[in-house]
């Protein structure tokens, strides 16, 4: 059975949620605050977390620079009413890997927890540690992309599935939609959330030394990735 973290300072919210994760097979912790969720994280281990951003006694950001100082591998999905891009931004690189704005449907939540979860087993087809495309090279397994000069650049879960995605589709027009349905495998598109993610390998791409691998954005369809010809 997984076991979820929940975070929110809101009992009703929490309640619900904890209604329909139950029901779906999940175990359920809670707190109430970061300061508390700190403390559950240091008396067991969680495959998922519901994370709260914004609460009074230590909130959700906090929480995730915890998590990333200390390396702990726990897939993360924030919860926020707040809906700023740069927010998202800020909660994505820390580590997040969904962000869902309040008001929210406890269905699609489930959803979304239901997908990462799936996403994160071990893959049954035999699958290739490295993918290569010309002068780039993606470690699939360390979360590492390089390129024939050995710039090495550490990526995130969700960053590295993104651009095996394009790696192994190369010079096709991929839609919003089809890359959201492969990468986060649920229907709730979020083009907010893609869109964060797409600007942040972009700026990796551009950091590899001699890389002219290139993402371009093909208005009102989708993107695709060329280059290095």
């Amino acid at each position: 059975m997984d076991r979820i973290l929940l975070i929110d300072d809101e009992p009703e919210i929490r309640t619900l949620i904890r209604i329909h994760m139950e029901r779906a097979g999940f175990q359920i912790i809670e707190a109430e605050s970061g300061r508390q969720a700190i403390e559950r994280m240091n008396e067991q281990h969680f495959e998922l977390m519901i994370l709260d951003l914004m609460m009074d006694d230590g909130n959700g950001f906090d929480v995730l620079r915890y998590l990333h100082e200390k390396s702990l591998e726990t897939i993360v999905i924030a919860l926020s009413a707040r809906r700023e891009v740069q927010d998202k931004i800020t909660t994505l690189g820390l580590g997040a890997v969904d962000y869902v704005t309040k008001p929210f449907s406890p269905l699609e939540l489930l959803a979304r927890v239901q997908a990462q979860l799936r996403r994160q087993r071990p893959k049954s087809t035999h699958q290739s540690e490295l993918v290569r495309l010309n002068k780039l090279v993606l470690d699939v397994d360390n979360l590492v992309l390089h390129n024939d000069r050995n710039n090495p650049h550490e990526l995130t879960p969700v960053e590295c599935e993104l651009l095996k995605l394009f790696m192994q589709n190369p010079d096709r027009v991929l839609t919003k939609r089809e890359i959201y349905r492969q990468i986060w495998q649920h229907e709730n598109y979020d083009d907010n959330n893609l869109s964060v993610f797409i600007s942040r390998l972009r700026k990796i791409l551009e950091s590899l030394s001699g890389s002219q691998h290139t993402l371009h954005t093909v208005r009102g369809v989708g993107y695709r990735f060329s280059g290095d010809k």
